[in-house]
């Protein structure tokens, strides 16, 4: 799998950022070359958990955290209904999953590009404190982190490949 390393040396934010474009290549890695029935094969029933659910699940976070948090388009929907629903591949096609989330990424690195600093603010509906660009970064790198370990876990079970 190709990935562009995190950077050893530079600033914070060229860290964070790479850091999270890392764990969003990952995520790409471990369900390249896969066909639909392997995208939708769950590695530990009775979870429902799938490649292809988590695809779409990082869809919704990318849009959830950096269009509706810091591009404050609070009244934008979900991506697929409900906060779990997108793990419900039933009926899914990878195609559209893949290319939602790739979407939501290009426009997730516009929105962190345009924020002037790691320390700049922003609000989310329902929440009581404000958070920083820093804060959403670092829990993208996490969630995405969680997620991949999840990954290599079903990916293992699908064909047996192993590895970062």
């Amino acid at each position: 799998m190709d990935r562009i390393e995190p950077p050893l040396t530079g600033g914070e934010r060229d860290t964070l950022v790479g850091f999270l474009d890392y764990q969003r290549a990952t995520l790409a890695g471990k369900c390249a070359g896969l066909d639909e029935d392997q995208l939708r094969k769950q590695a530990a029933p009775p979870s429902e958990l799938t490649l292809l659910g988590l695809v779409r699940h990082m869809a919704d976070v990318e849009r959830a955290w950096f269009r509706r948090c810091v591009g404050a388009e609070h009244d934008l929907p979900r991506v697929w209904g409900a906060h779990q629903h997108a793990f419900d591949v039933t009926g899914a096609v990878s195609a559209e999953a893949f290319s939602t989330w790739e979407a939501e990424v290009g426009r997730a690195r516009e929105i962190e590009r345009a924020v002037e600093s790691l320390d700049s603010a922003f609000s989310r509906p329902g929440w009581d404190d404000d958070f920083s660009l820093r804060f959403v970064l670092v829990h993208m790198i996490e969630e995405y982190a969680r997620h991949n370990g999840h990954a290599d876990l079903l990916r293992e079970a699908i064909d047996g490949s192993t590895g970062e």
